[in-house]
């Protein structure tokens, strides 16, 4: 009986498939923790465990800002994880040019990324001295502002359509015991409305040349002190808003307690999960409905080098994953983001997302400041307005004044 047994078992071995017996466990760090963050993860980690591998989840709590000093110690220190998350851009700039970043080269040309991959910025972000060293797997645009129709139906006025009648309707909000505008308190949040306000008051050229010209004088003048005027109104309307994560003013929003939040769409997976109906439960506003343009930012995995064949291999596996098209619209629809390929059906979109895929179509985008400005400088535009929106004694003035010098001396 023994033998037969053991006969049995070993027969059982020989019969399992040879991708189950060579599974390999790859650990993916990224910073998306939230419900709708969650539920889209997931699809990657399902997409990559049906190939035979296993994705081991290392998601880091807390945001961005959190999590990436956090990983470039990894991998800079000797640990490194088989792939990682980051924004399109230049946070990764330097690990490539240490050699630190495996080069996908090869993944991106038999997968033609370069005829799907739309806009051809977010390829370019990958690329450095012609190779390929990540894969961008959405686009995500801040330039949105989200609206409680419970919020706006209980201190019984109608829901804006664009910012000036947001902040017109801030004293009626505020009678009926809501929050105008939910904020939170990390420094990314307070920055990135001021720039979603910067492309939607001032316009797309002038943003452009803010940011990617470095036009400190423009920084300094009356067209960009405008977007200084809609910041401080934004200050005003947030200032009871005292929640620290981004979902949690989200939530309220959700809830009713606010009546709106500047956020980009990734703020859509919160919905979702939430059972919310856009057009019915709350309405999306992009380019807070004065400039529908959307920013092209998002993000995108890198694959660290590792001594490990094995890995190696799967790593390239994960990565092409990433761009079919069956798990660009899962994880898409999920995430709340638009897919990087421009030939994917996403007919079970909601309307909030079919604006944002229209807005594309036209071409009416702008690159993210995260392609713009090195994230040194635009740590210290992060620190300037965590300070403006804490501190009603700093006025718009000494603010737009701090903000042109760190325009003048941004690389």
């Amino acid at each position: 009986m023994r033998i037969r047994t053991r006969f049995a078992a070993f027969a059982a071995c020989l019969a399992l498939p040879f991708t189950a017996a060579q599974a390999v466990e790859l650990e993916v760090t990224h910073w998306w923790t939230s419900g709708g963050e969650a539920a889209a993860v997931a699809e990657f980690a399902k997409a990559f465990n049906a190939t035979g591998n296993k994705w081991v989840d290392g998601a880091i709590a807390g945001s961005g800002g959190t999590a990436r000093p956090i990983m470039i110690s990894r991998i800079t220190g000797g640990d490194p994880m088989a792939a990682t998350q980051f924004n399109h851009g230049r946070q990764a700039e330097e690990l490539v040019e240490a050699g630190l970043m495996r080069d996908l080269t090869a993944e991106a040309k038999a997968g033609n990324w370069a005829n799907l991959v739309h806009p051809k910025s977010l390829l370019d972000a990958c690329t450095l001295d012609g190779k390929i060293y990540c894969v961008p797997v959405n686009i995500h645009s801040w330039q949105w502002i989200w609206l409680s129709h419970k919020a706006f139906k209980d201190a019984g006025i109608a829901v804006p359509t664009n910012w000036d009648e947001f902040v017109a309707a801030g004293p009626a909000l505020e009678k009926a015991g809501k929050i105008p505008l939910a904020m939170g308190q990390q420094s990314w949040q307070s920055s990135g409305a001021f720039n979603v306000l910067m492309v939607s008051i001032a316009g797309p050229d002038i943003y452009s040349r803010v940011y990617k010209d470095k036009d400190a004088e423009l920084a300094a003048g009356p067209e960009v002190a405008k977007v200084f005027k809609a910041a401080d109104d934004a200050r005003r309307l947030a200032a009871k808003s005292k929640v620290q994560d981004w979902n949690q003013a989200t939530n309220m929003v959700i809830t009713g307690q606010a009546g709106g939040q500047i956020m980009g769409d990734w703020a859509q997976g919160e919905f979702q999960v939430a059972n919310q109906v856009a057009g019915k439960d709350y309405t999306c506003l992009p380019g807070l409905g004065v400039n529908e343009v959307i920013s092209t930012g998002g993000d995108a995995f890198y694959f660290p080098k590792l001594d490990d064949a094995a890995k190696t291999k799967a790593q390239g596996q994960l990565a092409s994953l990433m761009m079919t098209k069956e798990v660009q619209v899962n994880f898409n629809l999920k995430k709340g983001s638009l897919p990087v390929r421009g030939d994917v059906d996403l007919a079970s979109a909601n309307d909030c997302m079919k604006k944002g895929l229209g807005i594309l179509a036209k071409g009416n985008i702008v690159a993210d400041v995260n392609q713009l400005m090195s994230p040194d400088s635009l740590g210290q535009v992060n620190d300037l307005f965590v300070e403006f929106f804490n501190n009603p004694s700093i006025t718009k003035e000494d603010a737009q004044k701090q903000f042109a010098d760190i325009v003048e001396d941004a690389d």
